[in-house]
């Protein structure tokens, strides 16, 4: 299989009851089909400071963000090639830059420093920036089912549906057993839109037969909330049992918010290497351009 390295567009979110979510599927199964992925169990570490510097800046939603994970399809040894991934955002606008590496090679070379990384454009994107956050390291394991969908008119629409997500801080590894905290209120699921131009009439008319409405939902950055911070998701505020995910742990805390302990880290300005070329909008082929919704 070919893997696509480099990714530009606007990815939309939206959280979806069992009646939503069944409303959704039968839609996907009319206008679209599986991709080459199908179903699968996806497996990510993020990568993060002993402060989680990364996601107190992300869940500030800031104009710029970055982050950087390892993600692996399925089960993988130790010696299995795994993604390493910069994603950053900005703009509103979602960058991701990923090479394939064997793990244990991407965990020396994060871990340990190691020179035996792919010295190509990406490769050295990365590097730059792992020497930017010295002592980064695996934070968080993040896994979660996940069917993929592609269109079949060949537009650049790409819908993700994820359920069972879970995370854990301990045994943070890619070949390790499945299981953590489950991150959504029981029968929820997580509906990701992804495209660089517009949404087709079809999926916005399901959208709105059924209530759903964009959020502003992390899966990493949730996961923080709900087990380091002890603090609902605001996303979560109207789910009847929303709280439910909240869990009381002994982690490191750091205040109240994610600007405490912000003297902790060295300050540095973050260089942004994107593409700021901006889609022009509604065409003659029936999509609701993304600025107009």
């Amino acid at each position: 299989m070919t893997f696509k390295m480099v990714f530009k567009r606007h990815e939309m979110k939206y959280l979806m009851d069992a009646e939503q979510t069944k409303a959704v599927y039968e839609a996907l199964n009319e206008h679209m089909e599986l991709d080459n992925y199908g179903h699968s169990t996806i497996r990510n570490i993020y990568f993060d400071t002993d402060s989680y510097l990364l996601v107190r800046r992300s869940i500030e939603k800031p104009l710029y963000k970055e982050k950087l994970r390892f993600r692996c399809y399925g089960e993988t040894e130790s010696d299995g090639d795994v993604f390493v991934e910069l994603k950053k955002k900005h703009d509103s606008v979602v960058y991701k830059r990923r090479l394939t590496m064997p793990l244990d090679k991407a965990m020396s070379w994060f871990e340990g420093g190691s020179e035996d990384f792919p010295h190509t454009q990406i490769g050295e994107e990365i590097d730059f920036f792992r020497s930017r956050y010295p002592g980064i390291h695996p934070a968080m394991l993040l896994t979660y089912e996940r069917e993929a969908y592609t269109p079949k008119d060949g537009s650049d629409l790409r819908i993700t549906i994820d359920s069972n997500i879970r995370a854990r801080t301990e045994d943070v590894r890619l070949d390790s057993e499945l299981g953590g905290h489950s991150i959504l209120p029981d029968g929820y699921m997580l509906m990701e839109v992804k495209t660089m131009y517009g949404l087709p009439r079809w999926l916005l008319d399901v959208m709105n037969h059924n209530g759903l409405y964009k959020t502003s939902f992390s899966k990493y950055g949730s996961a923080y909330k709900e087990m380091v911070l002890g603090r609902m998701p605001e996303c979560f505020a109207r789910i009847p049992n929303g709280m439910s995910t909240v869990v009381n742990c002994n982690l490191p805390r750091y205040g109240s918010g994610p600007k405490d302990a912000i003297e902790t880290e060295s300050e540095q300005p973050i260089a942004i290497t994107i593409d700021n070329t901006r889609s022009s909008g509604i065409g003659n082929n029936g999509l609701i351009a993304l600025n107009q919704m």
